[in-house]
């Protein structure tokens, strides 16, 4: 008699759910948890005093994974840099297989393959008046190159947002590499 009550009780139990309908709302317990207050970036909030979402960020803070180059974009600045700047890396750090990469990706089409200033560009004559690396008038070394990588200079833009600091300076390794081979 108890099975039996137990399996009747189990029936009606199984019954009635299968027969609820899937279109009225389930319970929400903390609701909140579901539909939270969303805030927009730079809308219009009262808990701060200006009335903004968005704070500005502390003075003197410093994105992350962001290296200050204190060196400014100038003619005095790119002269600083050419006499006083050297490479962090050391020999064993110096990848110029990483270094030639990173070269042909972004610096090849214009300056050519091997540093001539004969890139995939001034051939079609789409940019003109690159120099050679080791043209005489041109003293580059370690600091200037990094500089002009950093900055850009003349018609040539600032690679800076596209190379972090350790691939500029392996760029500058097989620039280098490219200027000796030249020269020879």
């Amino acid at each position: 008699m108890k099975s039996l009550i137990k399996i009747t009780v189990m029936a009606v139990v199984l019954v009635s759910f299968s027969c609820r309908k899937d279109t009225a709302p389930n319970y929400q317990f903390m609701p909140n948890m579901y539909e939270s207050a969303g805030y927009e970036t730079y809308g219009e909030n009262q808990l701060y005093e200006n009335g903004m979402e968005a704070r500005t960020p502390a003075e003197g803070s410093i994105p992350r994974g962001f290296v200050p180059f204190d060196i400014e974009n100038s003619t005095d600045g790119y002269n600083l840099a050419k006499e006083t700047l050297k490479s962090p890396l050391d020999s064993t750090q110096v990848d110029l297989e990483r270094g030639k990469e990173l070269y042909d990706i972004y610096c090849g089409i214009c300056h050519g393959n091997k540093g001539n200033g004969q890139g995939k560009l001034v051939k079609r004559e789409k940019i003109l008046g690159i120099p050679s690396y080791d043209d005489a008038g041109r003293a580059i070394n370690e600091g200037s190159i990094y500089h002009t990588i950093y900055y850009g200079k003349n018609s040539m833009g600032s690679y800076a947002n596209q190379l972090n600091e350790e691939e500029r300076w392996q760029v500058v390794s097989y620039v280098l590499k490219l200027k000796a081979d030249l020269e020879k």
